[in-house]
């Protein structure tokens, strides 16, 4: 199969936060879109907390009036699919997926069976006197409190170092859902590879249970296995297309 080279959205992400916590992959066997099998680094199966910000975004080519900056906050997982050219690509899953604009989700729930969540979403950004962010925050309101993910990136960002637990976490370029009657899509996410800060402090605060299921409380209730700042670009979504 080869992708549909329609872009569906663009938009620029700015200051991806990621925290990244190890998993047994059980919990994550029946969300695996078919086609896929998942994706491990080192034997380890890995899922990611992300808060990060969309500047600018288009539809279609098409500014939608008062949707285009906003937070997203998503829980995500990795697979790979192997190509008919026998190419392996590595992709995302998302468990959860959350944004302030009702219209967005609502989009991307009915159309495209993704699953999206709108709630009321805020962020804070400190940067220094070099224009570094010294600061980050994502939070989101949920059942009437405030969860929240945070990180203080250190000085400098640095290329991603090839092999490492940031460049197998950063370097997914497929997105990959899995829908209601069994079937799976398929879509490439374009962007140039990203620098990243490390992080001297990170912090989680959520009712993992109620918000992304019981099974995941035990393993985001822990210290992440790495936590990172990615800077960011401008991306490209393309429109998907069905795995056979």
């Amino acid at each position: 199969m080869e992708n549909n080279h329609t872009a569906f959205l663009t938009a620029y992400w700015k200051y991806l936060a990621m925290l990244n916590y190890e998993v047994d992959p059980k919990i994550l066997t029946s969300r695996i879109p078919k086609g896929t099998e998942l994706d491990t680094f080192n034997g380890k199966t890995f899922v990611s907390m992300v808060g990060f910000l969309f500047y600018d975004t288009k539809v279609l080519g098409v500014p939608v009036p008062f949707h285009q900056n906003f937070e997203e906050i998503n829980l995500r997982f990795y697979v790979r699919h192997k190509a008919k050219n026998g190419e392996w690509r590595r992709g995302v899953v998302f468990v959860k997926e959350i944004v302030p604009k009702f219209a967005i989700a609502f989009v991307a729930r009915t159309v495209y069976e993704e699953h999206y969540i709108s709630i009321p979403t805020r962020h804070t950004l400190e940067i220094d006197s070099n224009n570094n962010p010294k600061f980050v925050s994502y939070e989101w309101e949920y059942e009437d409190l405030w969860h929240s993910l945070s990180l203080e990136p250190t000085a400098n960002p640095y290329p991603l170092k090839p092999g490492s637990e940031e460049e197998f976490i950063a370097e997914h370029y497929w997105g990959y859902t899995k829908h209601s009657d069994g079937s799976s899509t398929e879509y490439k996410v374009e962007h140039p590879a990203w620098q990243v800060w490390s992080v001297k402090n990170s912090t989680f605060k959520c009712n993992v249970a109620s918000l992304y299921g019981e099974e995941f409380r035990e393993f985001l209730s822990i210290k992440p296995s790495s936590a990172f700042l990615a800077e960011g670009s401008e991306v490209t979504v393309y429109m998907g297309q069905k795995l056979p």
